[in-house]
């Protein structure tokens, strides 16, 4: 009988399981905050690339001459 500690050759361990981490471990709302805590940062990120195309396409119009 294996224990769940026990390695078996024959199933390798997934990658989650080798560095400690385990996708979608823990409570519901640890998960909804680490959902809402990507959303957060996807959007931060979208939000800075769209303000520098931005700035980049007035920076012509904006040159005194």
């Amino acid at each position: 009988m294996n224990n769940e500690h026990d390695h078996d050759p024959a199933h390798p361990m997934p990658r989650e399981s080798r560095d400690g981490h385990v996708p979608g471990a823990g409570s519901p709302t640890t998960r909804q905050l680490r959902t809402v805590g990507q959303r957060r940062r996807d959007a931060e990120l979208k939000l800075e690339q769209h303000l520098m195309e931005a700035r980049h396409q007035k920076e012509p119009h904006n040159k005194v001459l």
